[in-house]
């Protein structure tokens, strides 16, 4: 997994899961804490996440609402929003913008 980015934007590659759940929590944090406005998560080179990946997602939607922002994903891969729909995070979540799914249609944006 690779973040990359500063306060106000980040773009996380690779796979979101229990191995990188730690840094990430610890990257993701630190860029609430130190930046105003929203915070947007670019996911278009996101491969996977699995529960505690999602998990580390939720955790810093709750605290950039408890420090005045909002946490909003952009570029979700298909599957992943998917899973958000499955998941009904897709209502508590902010999500931006659409992506072509493995298949090659156009899903449309959530949120």
């Amino acid at each position: 997994m690779r973040i990359t980015g500063d306060h106000t934007g980040l773009a996380i590659e690779g796979r979101l899961d229990v191995r990188s759940a730690a840094d990430a929590r610890a990257l993701l944090h630190a860029a609430v804490d130190g930046g105003e406005g929203d915070l947007v998560l670019d996911l278009a080179r996101l491969e996977f996440w699995d529960a505690t990946g999602l998990g580390v997602i939720m955790g810093t939607h709750r605290r950039a609402g408890r420090v005045g922002r909002r946490l909003v994903l952009r570029e979700v891969p298909g599957q992943l929003q998917r899973l958000l729909v499955a998941t009904r995070l897709h209502r508590i979540l902010a999500v931006e913008d659409t992506v072509q799914d493995p298949c090659g249609t156009t899903l449309p944006a959530l949120g």
